[in-house]
């Protein structure tokens, strides 16, 4: 088959960038990655359509490769894949956007081989095959389900995506052992929309500890990290497990990455949250099994009906907890969801001053954790050189999560992309590391 150069835009959550991989691996040794939209035979773009801002750069980026594909002769196939197709549907896009020439849903993956066969005039495109990964040697995504069962009120996800369904535990293994033993890649990143809920539609109510039976035992693999862990599924019993399985010499990370997105019961109550009570039960209840856990959430500020009262009960949960990270996003009233119609929308100034006084906040604490690590000796992850400073590398340690958390910069003789080096910490900003090896 000939070579098919593809210029690739992934947007959105790192749950999207494996089905973008997926795509890509549809093309076997035929794909080669093409630098400028102007260069490719296919340019593909995953969207995102979670929330309006995601909407709209998902939308803008089309606009910006129609504009430049205009003058093109041979013009590439663009074909836009992903949320924003599965939430507004093909047609009323199409309508709106006729210069793409192929729209693919999340709900219509396994037809990609076909339509991209015949957009590229091709007789045959390899069928669903190992990914193509794009985040470098030192990590990747292991998406374990796809969709979402429960029912917030502000989330688009389970129109989008449907329902939870997990991939099965052979399944699991057989790419887990593709990307460790054969790709090399020392750190697995566990995504889901819930990843404690995996199994559970398999007839499994032990899904996710059978899951971790399964990979932690593979060789090469140094680093195992779990993300979108239901608060309502992290139970006594599955963090009693996790606790048997971490320590010395286990790959499992004792990182926790639990969206809570508010602190006031009411406001719980009005997003159909769990731990509509109070959520510091769940940090209590890690901490338990995790004295030393490195614990992530997002939360929300702006939901209607939140007042200033609601607001200082949530801010004085962020203190009280002392996340090591936090995102806090301003609530969006998002069509179709329950929450858009629900009275008391808040002003987009009181959401934008809120969210400020969160993260000002959190820089604080995330200062004054990371300033008691200076003089450490930490393993730090290489990832890759710095584009700006020679000699410079970015890595992460245990608890940093790649893309979402902060960095450590790590210069030494030893350091190279892919590899795990012992380095010292000399020093700490408000996010982020600089180590030397």
């Amino acid at each position: 088959m000939s070579k098919v150069r593809v210029h690739t835009i992934s947007l959105g959550c790192p749950k999207n960038r494996v089905d973008t991989e997926r795509l890509l691996g549809v093309l076997g040794k035929s794909f080669v990655p093409a630098e400028e939209a102007a260069a490719a035979d296919l340019v593909l773009i995953n969207t995102c359509g979670f929330i309006r801002p995601a909407v709209e750069e998902s939308v803008e980026t089309i606009l910006a490769a129609i504009r430049e594909l205009a003058d093109v002769s041979p013009r590439p196939v663009l074909a836009v894949t992903g949320c924003l197709v599965s939430r507004y549907g093909q047609a009323d896009l199409a309508a709106d956007l006729p210069e793409v020439d192929l729209w693919l849903s999340t709900r219509e993956l396994e037809t990609w081989p076909g339509l991209a066969g015949a957009a590229l005039g091709k007789k045959r495109l390899d069928a669903l095959g190992p990914r193509r990964l794009s985040t470098g040697p030192a990590y990747a995504y292991l998406k374990v389900s796809e969709g979402c069962s429960h029912n917030c009120a502000f989330c688009t996800i389970p129109g989008i995506r449907g329902p939870h369904v997990s991939r099965t535990l052979d399944d699991l293994e057989r790419e887990a052992r593709l990307l460790v033993e054969q790709g090399g890649v020392p750190e697995l990143v566990i995504v889901g929309q819930d990843v404690t809920s995996y199994g559970r539609d398999l007839g499994l109510k032990d899904g996710l500890q059978r899951l971790l039976d399964r990979l932690l035992p593979i060789k090469g693999l140094r680093w195992l990290r779990l993300m979108y862990l239901y608060p309502a599924g992290l139970t006594d019993g599955l963090l009693k497990h996790l606790a048997g399985l971490a320590g010395p010499g286990s790959p499992l990370l004792p990182y926790f990455d639990i969206p809570l997105q508010h602190a006031h019961p009411e406001i719980l109550s009005a997003m159909g949250r769990p731990f509509a009570r109070d959520p510091s039960l769940v940090i209590d209840r890690v901490r338990a099994h995790f004295p030393d856990a490195a614990l992530r959430t997002s939360l929300i500020v702006g939901f209607p009906g939140e007042t200033d009262a609601h607001f200082k009960t949530l801010k004085a949960f962020v203190q009280r907890t002392g996340f090591s990270h936090l995102g806090v996003f301003p609530y969006h009233q998002e069509e179709g969801t329950p929450a858009a119609s629900l009275p008391g929308q808040v002003a987009q100034g009181v959401k934008t001053r809120r969210k400020n006084a969160l993260m000002k906040l959190q820089e604080a604490i995330s200062r004054e954790h990371l300033s008691g690590l200076v003089g450490q000796r930490l393993e730090v992850l290489v990832e890759e050189p710095s584009p700006e400073w020679p000699g410079l590398h970015v890595g992460r340690v245990w608890f940093q999560a790649p893309e979402v958390d902060g960095v450590t910069y790590v210069s030494g003789p030893k350091v190279k992309p892919g590899r795990i080096v012992l380095a010292d910490i000399e020093q700490a900003q408000s996010y982020d590391l600089v180590a030397l090896a």
